[in-house]
């Protein structure tokens, strides 16, 4: 049983969130029926109730979502809670749908988007995935998450080639490394209050780290938000290279790493907004003509089903007409037709700007 203060906090912050003008997912499909259904469980490994799950979103009202997975269990356990928001978010992945199996499809198909060197300025395609066996932040303890530090800066160590490169762990950086890594855009920092709320930043900042590449093409987040986060990226609009570098360094850790992953989601996260492929291939592109036509531009994205987002990432503006332009769905399709919707909708993009 959920003991009694647990019992105490969830009916409290429910009826704060019912009253609250709140938009997220979370008050949308958080009846009181459902809460009565869950407020009771826990999940069967690492104990998580329902307020591990909503926590974050009954403290901040703004939240988009509001929710988070504190265990890979949890996405079973409170289903009547978690199916309805990931279809909602997810464009109609519905509970009877299953995730397709794994597929980074022919990698060689892939380009570059823009060989003149016109619009894109730069690629990224990134993914996020957890360990099997662990917990996700929440319930992880600081053992748990020293643990899983060595075994991926081992991992990450025995890459050669293009890949080969260093792991700075957050413990003990120097004030050196750590304005390096900042320079580079390449440190995180302490989880934002949504995070905070989730109770993901706990043992701040024992177990995190990053790791990257001698060219600073290839990048590893360990326990920010996500046990891993795999980032590929480069300057210009080479896609393909940028992918084909993200396949194999993906395909080689999982050799060495298992990940959690499940029949029907696909690939589990802390953050169901990030399951199935969690691939977000994004180019930052400078289109002025489109810029000034915002309409059109958020019409073709939306035929591509692209997200169109600030320089600097969410609820941020274009700087001199550059935006970020990234595929919205990671669910229901393949990893190779995630990225090849955004290769798609920029190619056409890059077409309409110069037809203007």
């Amino acid at each position: 049983m959920v003991d009694a203060a647990v019992l105490e906090k969830l009916e409290s912050g429910f009826k704060k969130l019912e009253a609250s003008d709140s938009k997220s997912l979370l008050k949308k499909y958080l009846t009181r029926e459902v809460f009565d259904k869950l407020k009771n469980l826990k999940t069967p490994s690492f104990g998580s109730t329902l307020l591990d799950v909503i926590q974050s979103g009954l403290e901040n009202h703004d939240s988009g979502v509001g929710i988070y997975a504190p265990d890979a269990e949890a996405y079973t356990v409170f289903a009547d809670l978690f199916d309805p928001i990931i279809e909602d978010y997810h464009g109609g992945f519905k509970k009877t749908d299953k995730h397709p199996a794994k597929d980074w499809g022919d990698v060689d198909s892939l380009g570059n988007l823009d060989p003149a060197g016109e619009f894109i300025i730069s690629t990224r395609v990134r993914c996020g995935r957890s360990l099997e066996g662990y917990p996700f932040n929440p319930c992880l303890t600081e053992g748990q998450y020293k643990e899983m530090e060595d075994k991926v800066s081992a991992t990450l160590s025995g890459f050669s080639g293009e890949l080969k490169g260093t792991y700075y762990p957050l413990t003990g950086m120097s004030k050196e490394t750590q304005q390096k890594l900042i320079d580079d855009h390449f440190l995180f920092k302490e989880g934002d209050r949504f995070l905070q709320a989730a109770n993901a930043c706990r043992f701040w900042p024992t177990g995190r780290g990053i790791f990257h590449n001698e060219n600073k093409t290839f990048l590893v987040w360990c326990n920010e938000e996500d046990h891993l986060r795999i980032i590929s990226m480069q300057m210009g609009g080479d896609l393909g290279q940028v992918y084909r570098r993200l396949v194999s360094a993906v395909n080689d850790i999982e050799k060495r790493v298992p990940f959690s992953h499940n029949d029907r989601l696909g690939f589990l996260t802390f953050c169901p907004t990030n399951l199935g492929t969690t691939v977000r291939a994004s180019v930052h592109i400078k289109v002025p003509k489109l810029a000034a036509n915002k309409a059109k531009l958020e019409e073709v994205a939306g035929k591509f089903n692209l997200q169109v987002r600030g320089t600097r990432g969410e609820h941020t503006e274009a700087e001199g007409g550059v935006y970020d332009i990234s595929n919205k769905r990671r669910m229901g399709l393949t990893e190779y037709e995630a990225v090849k919707e955004m290769n798609d909708g920029i190619a056409e993009i890059i077409k309409i700007e110069k037809e203007l």
